[in-house]
């Protein structure tokens, strides 16, 4: 009896807290949530648009999807249930494929969290795995004719992307590549994003695929167990997600960003996008909040401020040497690190210029960027 109630104590306060007020830029005060400042010119929203439950291949009820989401901070997420593979209809037998959106949008009603409704079209390559959201009825894409599915998604406004191009039970090479159905599907624009990271794996060829075709890039957690046991979050990881770059926070502006491609994946401490999108994520991140000389030295101690998640590698490219690094100099998230700059001569300003080693704008290709200062 005593193991049952304390059973029933903690798993209500799991609840209690999962039911906390959360959203971006409202709530980081918790250990795992998710930050990313807001740029310049839209708002830095962190979703995860395909993961799984019961009612398809997954393992938990949806409303644990929306209790994971809301500790994490997300802004958004999709129930992405396979359409095609239903392996526990014996025990859960459910003809429409709408349900578990459903049951998670309710769920999500007292929280500051979007559920985006969505698909996933499960097909043989090609055309392989790809997500719809944004659509108005999962049903209908139940379709033999894969061109056909996407053609339905695409009349209900769907954004489609394509699923672990790299799923090495359809490449056994893992190595991703078009084959002339996307090249169709792209050509027609039927399909609009690719997935550059997937769950554990981030694919090089699928960032290129992205950058080649003006395709979006994603980063999802495909989750299909519990968030904290795959991403180990008691050892400080964190899901895999998509920062969008939004004009506002609603479903309409994030469906027109996606399209836009303002996008950056994040995966396991690194950023991967478009070089404008992961500048404008890292240049909001990073600020120089405090410089000055010791005495009458040329050396100038700077402070720079990390407002992100974000744990940035930075190789010194200035030409002005360290006292107190020889290497990369880290940037610890929601902290701020000093460095100390030998100038030669006491400068009124200057620039420090880094390659963020962490930051990728292509898959050979860190973002370069510069801070300035101005000591006092």
């Amino acid at each position: 009896m005593k193991q049952y109630c304390l059973f029933l104590f903690l798993f209500t306060s799991f609840l209690s807290l999962a039911a906390q007020p959360h959203g971006h830029g409202h709530d980081h005060h918790a250990e795992r949530a998710i930050h990313f400042p807001d740029t310049d010119q839209y708002l830095t929203l962190v979703v995860d648009l395909h993961m799984h439950t019961v009612f398809s291949d997954g393992s938990v009820w949806p409303d644990i999807r929306v209790a994971e989401a809301v500790r994490d901070s997300l802004d958004a997420i999709s129930l992405t249930e396979h359409l095609e593979y239903q392996p526990h209809a014996e025990d859960l037998p459910h003809p429409d494929r709408n349900r578990a959106h459903d049951i998670a949008a309710k769920m999500a009603l007292p929280h500051d969290l979007m559920v985006v409704r969505g698909a996933e079209i499960t097909r043989s390559m090609p055309p392989g795995h790809s997500n719809a959201i944004f659509i108005q009825d999962a049903n209908k894409l139940l379709i033999d004719d894969p061109m056909a599915a996407f053609e339905e998604a695409n009349r209900q406004g769907a954004f489609t992307f394509w699923n672990h191009p790299n799923y090495i039970a359809q490449r056994e090479d893992g190595v991703a590549a078009l084959t002339d159905m996307h090249r169709d599907l792209i050509r027609r624009n039927l399909l609009h994003g690719i997935e550059v990271v997937n769950d554990l794996t981030i694919s090089k060829e699928a960032f290129q695929i992205a950058l080649d075709n003006n395709l979006t890039v994603m980063g999802t957690s495909d989750v299909h167990g519990l968030v904290d046991w795959q991403y180990e979050l008691h050892k400080g990881g964190h899901r895999p997600v998509t920062l969008l770059l939004a004009t506002e926070r609603t479903p309409e502006a994030m469906k027109t960003a996606l399209m836009a491609g303002r996008t950056v994946a994040w995966f396991e401490n690194t950023l991967v996008g478009r070089e404008e999108n992961v500048r404008a994520v890292v240049e909001a991140s990073l600020q120089v909040t405090a410089a000055a000389y010791f005495g009458a030295t040329s050396v100038v101690e700077v402070t720079i401020h990390n407002d992100s998640d974000a744990n940035y590698i930075l190789e010194n490219l200035s030409g002005y040497s360290l006292q107190s690094d020889l290497g990369p100099i880290s940037i610890a998230p929601n902290g701020s690190t000093t460095i100390n700059v030998m100038t030669l001569e006491q400068l009124a300003d200057f620039s420090l210029k880094f390659r963020v080693l962490n930051a990728m704008v292509t898959p050979e290709k860190a973002l370069e960027m510069t801070l300035q200062v101005k000591p006092e």
